[in-house]
């Protein structure tokens, strides 16, 4: 910097002594003819020689005009008369020498500023192909890499070996990045030990790798490559004071022949990868494409099903409970269906568990709460008294907002809370049962009533029963299903008397004939719902079942 500065001054002082010295040149044969007064001539050449080098900041070609003009009056004072001084003549030597003098300085100048380009240009491109960390190659010199190989591959095979570190996260966050740089250093280089000279090696970003193998004539030698990559990562290292030993995992994808797109050939080996996280890490699994059709499939099945959670593809149907005691209704479940454009109406199974596992359960079921109370308030009007069953899947109970939602709906629609109740299996419930009691408890603040869905199926946690704020218990289709046997009516009678022991009230689920529900009279069991009786049923539906049995109730 402070060689270059020093040029450039005398580089301006050359430009200036260019300038004055071709000025006295144009006014020598005018100004200095009297060799009078020098007082004016000096002051007109250094006004017009100030002016110039001011001018030429904002037009840098001005500069060289009064040298042009100076060239040419003096060959054309030459020509006419021979006119030129022994004095002119040597200050045209002078301007003449300054001239040379200002070429070589721009020559070093220029000579300088390439050398500096040239390094410059070197640096820009290591920051655009290379990684600053681990002076490996970065993504995109990889994808240049690899595009030339997958494209001279003739009928060879080309292999793609993505390396994750497991846990490098928590190797961050226990010992410091510091740490965590010196380890991915560590692990660049142990990669490059694993490779041929032909092979190339990347870091993705992060904490992933990659490894390129062209040309190969046998699939098995990327295996053993990923293989003895996992093996010499996995050995301990020392950084600073720190032993660390981490493994990682390895996803291999194969190109056979030419003409693959390098992304199609990345996205095979990020499967696979993500096979070897799932089968435990710190293995290598190759590409299955049966494994990524599922994966597809998953991914279409999630997109489809937020599609429609968006476009409000899903309405409620209805499952009547009945009372036992003369069959009429009293009341009913609310149960999902998506009206899907291409398959038509999907029951629950078909959804519910995907919807869970992607997080959108909660806003589906609130939208479902919401529909039901919406509707069970309008059939109060003609059926006082008549209740709505609403299941709460795991994610909403522990929804934070849940009493505040569950409140703004009754509010909303007002529907009585007593006739709201909240299904929750047994699985839920006593997952976490300390914040289930928590949470049924603050529902049951609110007056709406708590149902136990599939009650009897976890039967080895019966005696937490009594720590839940539980108002109704909902018998398992399956006890039903087996009470023509001596042994399962004993077990129905069982769960019946064990829903008697702790004061709630037993409805039994899944009834499919008359048999099963004359079997639930004598044991006394006073509300059922299933086949028997009636299937799920749009609300218009139910409302002319329910004006039917008013009706028959009226003669």
């Amino acid at each position: 910097m402070g060689q270059s500065t020093g040029m450039n001054r005398v580089r301006r002082v050359v430009d200036a002594a260019m300038v004055f010295g071709s000025l006295l040149v144009l006014t020598w044969p005018v100004l200095f003819a009297e060799r009078t007064n020098l007082a004016v001539p000096v002051g007109v050449v250094a006004f017009l020689g100030i002016g110039v080098i001011l001018l030429a900041e904002r037009w840098p070609l001005l500069q060289y005009a009064p040298i042009a003009s100076a060239v040419i009056c003096a060959g054309w004072w030459h020509y006419r008369d021979g006119a030129i001084t022994p004095e002119l003549t040597g200050l045209l030597i002078a301007v003449s020498a300054v001239i040379l003098v200002r070429q070589f300085l721009g020559a070093r100048t220029n000579d300088r500023l390439m050398r500096d380009l040239t390094k410059q240009r070197a640096i820009l491109t290591r920051q655009a192909y290379f990684d600053p960390l681990t002076a490996l190659g970065n993504r995109k010199l990889f994808m240049n890499h690899a595009t030339d190989a997958l494209s001279d591959a003739d009928d060879t095979i080309t292999a793609m070996i993505l390396v994750d570190l497991d846990g490098f996260k928590e190797i961050n966050d226990t010992y410091g990045h510091a740490a965590g740089d010196e380890l991915l250093v560590r692990t660049a280089e142990r990669l490059n030990a694993n490779v041929r000279g032909n092979d190339t090696v990347s870091r993705l970003g992060g904490d992933e790798f990659v490894v390129l193998l062209p040309r190969l004539a046998d699939d098995t030698i990327a295996d053993t490559v990923a293989n003895r990559i996992l093996r010499d990562l996995a050995v301990p290292l020392t950084v600073g004071d720190t032993v660390l030993s981490i493994q990682a995992s390895a996803g291999i994808a194969f190109a056979r022949g030419g003409g693959w797109a390098v992304d199609a050939v990345m996205r095979d080996a990020d499967v696979a990868l993500y096979q070897a996280k799932a089968d435990g890490k710190g293995v290598a699994r190759r590409f299955d494409p049966a494994q990524f059709a599922i994966a597809e499939q998953q991914r279409r099945d999630e997109a489809e099903l937020r599609r429609a959670v968006d476009e409000h593809e899903f309405e409620v149907h209805y499952q009547p409970i009945v009372d036992l005691d003369g069959e009429h209704t009293v009341g009913v479940e609310a149960l999902v269906r998506w009206r899907h454009p291409s398959r038509g109406l999907l029951a629950p199974a078909a959804f519910l568990d995907l919807a869970e596992e992607i997080g959108l359960l909660p806003r589906l079921g609130g939208w479902v709460l919401a529909e039901a109370c919406e509707q069970a308030a309008a059939w109060q009007q003609a059926n006082p008294g008549f209740e709505l069953n609403v299941n709460l899947s795991a994610s909403q109970l522990g929804q934070p907002d849940l009493i505040d939602e569950v409140r703004g709906v009754l509010e909303r629609t007002g529907l009585p809370p007593h006739l709201l109740v909240l299904e929750l299996t047994e699985s839920v419930a006593l997952t976490d049962l300390a914040e289930s009691a928590r949470v049924l408890g603050a529902l049951k603040t609110l007056g709406v009533r708590i149902a136990l869905d599939d009650f009897g199926t976890g039967f080895s946690s019966l005696s937490h029963l009594g720590a839940l704020p539980v108002d109704v218990v909902k018998i398992d289709r399956s006890f039903v299903a087996t009470m023509q046997d001596t042994a399962g009516a004993s077990v129905a009678e069982a769960v019946l008397q064990i829903a008697r022991t702790f004061d709630l009230s037993p409805v039994a689920e899944g009834v499919e004939d008359a048999l099963q529900a004359a079997r639930l009279r004598e044991l006394d069991c006073g509300q059922a719902q299933g086949y028997h009786f009636a299937r799920p049923m749009p609300a218009a539906d139910l409302t002319a079942l329910l004006t039917r049995q008013e009706a028959l109730q009226g003669r």
